[in-house]
């Protein structure tokens, strides 16, 4: 998997302020998302690359190396991006872009601005659903599709993984207890999908199908239900990761996750003739490192 550049840039950030705390103040954001950002570096690297102590943060010997070449690519990155607009050669017309609702709410509304500003010829047109959508039959020239992609006709292009996490409100917790194991989960309110079933089959050890007190058709009215105190969902991290890292909801029965089931690919689809492949491409090309999938 690739590191996004988000993640870089925050890095880059802990590094230039010398710890985690002055890297949130700058950024304005939280500790445990700079915490979190450079945890997943590491990770996707197999290597350290800060020394933490409790007064200060240090490169290693492969860090510095690393924030090395990561701050000449990124620099060389945004030059290219620079020249590119100021180039005035840049893609123009309608695109018509689908998205399951939550998805819209969480992701492509929050960088719609931006990319307004970099492609300001570029009409988009959004429209949200909860199912399949026919990309001919709903004039649509990308959708971005949640799972796995069966349609062979379609070009598709991966934009990255989505972790799947079971939720619930501090408060409800406090009062219900929280579920230490799978079997403990038929004695909580669980919110699911009315449609399609299969999203009721949680990813947990030994196999799990949920009994919702309450379903819903969307993921986005099953998030709001589970901020309202109403029960416990399971909801993909696209939708909930600043839920979480703010403290909103509290992440459960981690220890009992299965890992491959539980992360969920994202997925840019489109037709491979397609006559607007270039507004595609500027699009899909400025939203990928800019998700908080």
């Amino acid at each position: 998997m690739l590191t996004r550049s988000d993640d870089l840039e925050i890095l880059l950030t802990v590094v230039d302020s010398g710890g985690f705390s002055a890297a949130a103040e700058h950024l304005d954001i939280q500790v445990a998302r700079v915490s979190r950002s450079v945890s997943r570096i590491e990770q996707q690297l197999g290597v350290t690359i800060l020394n933490r102590t409790t007064r200060r943060v240090d490169l290693t010997d492969e860090g510095r190396q690393f924030v090395e070449s990561i701050r000449n690519g990124l620099q060389c990155l945004n030059q290219a991006e620079h020249d590119l607009i100021c180039r005035g050669d840049l893609p123009k017309g309608r695109l018509r872009v689908n998205a399951a609702s939550p998805f819209v709410f969480h992701q492509l509304i929050p960088l719609i601005h931006e990319f307004k500003e970099a492609y300001p010829d570029i009409e988009l047109e959004i429209t949200s659903n909860e199912g399949y959508v026919d990309l001919l039959e709903k004039h649509t020239d990308v959708a971005i599709r949640i799972g796995e992609l069966a349609d062979s006709t379609l070009h598709a292009r991966l934009l990255g993984h989505s972790m799947l996490y079971f939720v619930a409100t501090p408060e409800y917790l406090q009062k219900r207890d929280i579920p230490k194991q799978v079997c403990e989960l038929n004695y909580h309110n669980l919110i699911g999908f009315s449609e399609p079933k299969v999203l009721n089959q949680w990813p947990l050890k030994g196999g799990y199908t949920a009994v919702p007190a309450m379903t819903c058709s969307s993921g986005e009215t099953i998030r709001q239900l589970v901020l309202a105190g109403h029960g416990i969902g399971c909801l993909s991290g696209f939708m909930v990761n600043k839920d979480i890292e703010e403290g909103r909801l509290v992440t459960l029965l981690e220890s009992e996750k299965l890992v491959n089931a539980g992360c969920r690919q994202v997925n840019a689809v489109y037709y491979k003739s397609s006559s607007v492949a270039k507004r595609i491409s500027a699009f899909i090309d400025f939203i990928q490192p800019k998700l908080t999938l």
